[in-house]
């Protein structure tokens, strides 16, 4: 069975592949590996003369912005061994991207979760619902709008929904979808920042 991957930022996977290339091509690389407890890479951080790479695999609360749903339990692999946390940070000269997100399960339906998750988003702003059919979330990056403004992808159909909030280039992202076996629901917790982007 596939897992799914509810924290696919796929908005930004060309521009992060982009500049992990530019920098690793860079001489003077520097790269240090810290290990976690079962001597799986824990952090990875990779410096250059025009800027850096820093990836966890801790990321918590603090990190996105939002609590975590009352009961919930944290993901922590899928059946491949990807990990459901990730906190990326990507400098290289005016631009810069954050990236932290968290997966969870919780036993309560996605419309309890959308409601809590709707009250806890307000305090960024005005709340946009979007609603999908695809698995995973899109972060948008708007490469061909010039506005700022977040809006829902596609037609906007779907039993997977995605609440936003903020502007394209600081949003918050609560993701959530039914789970597999019908009982609960699946939920990612996304904070992206940017900035510079135009520089690239």
């Amino acid at each position: 069975m596939q897992s799914r991957n509810l924290l696919d930022i796929s908005g930004c996977g060309v521009m992060l592949t982009v500049i992990l290339v530019a920098l690793l091509a860079l001489p003077a690389c520097s790269v240090n590996v810290k290990k976690g407890e079962q001597g799986e890479d824990k952090r990875v951080d990779i410096q250059t003369p025009v800027g850096g790479i820093h990836v966890s695999k801790d990321a918590d609360e603090a990190d996105v912005g939002l609590p975590v749903y009352p009961g919930a339990r944290k993901k922590e692999k899928d059946d491949e061994g990807e990990e459901k946390s990730a906190n990326v940070n990507i400098s290289a000269g005016r631009f810069g991207l954050k990236v932290a997100a968290i997966e969870y399960e919780s036993n309560d339906p996605p419309d309890k979760l959308v409601s809590y998750y709707r009250a806890q988003l307000k305090k960024y702003g005005k709340v946009l619902e979007c609603h999908t059919s695809r698995q995973g979330h899109d972060a948008s990056t708007g490469d061909n709008d010039d506005s700022n403004e977040l809006k829902c992808e596609g037609d906007n159909k779907g039993k997977n929904i995605e609440l936003k909030v903020g502007t394209k280039q600081n949003q918050h992202i609560v993701a959530i979808e039914p789970a597999e076996n019908g009982k609960g629901s699946d939920f990612g917790l996304v904070h992206v920042q940017m900035r510079g982007k135009d520089t690239i």
